[in-house]
């Protein structure tokens, strides 16, 4: 009884992860491809490519590290 909910927490926030990791690797594309694009980029933009970078692999690792599977 106690452990179902257990499975159950878990696959909800396996979900969130999984929309989280979408979601910053959307964001990290963007921003290298603004950067890639750019004549002469600020400091601003590569910084913001940096921590949009560190914040995918990051929950990349997380994701990894608890063997989240994609269910479909």
């Amino acid at each position: 009884m106690f452990f179902q909910r257990k499975g159950r927490l878990r696959k909800e926030y396996d979900e969130k992860l999984l929309v989280q990791l979408n979601r910053y690797k959307n964001q990290w594309q963007q921003e290298k491809l603004l950067l890639e694009r750019s004549f002469d980029p600020s400091e601003e933009v590569i910084c913001q490519t940096k921590i949009a970078e560190a914040k995918y692999i990051f929950l990349l690792r997380e994701a990894k590290q608890r063997q989240v599977k994609i269910y479909k």
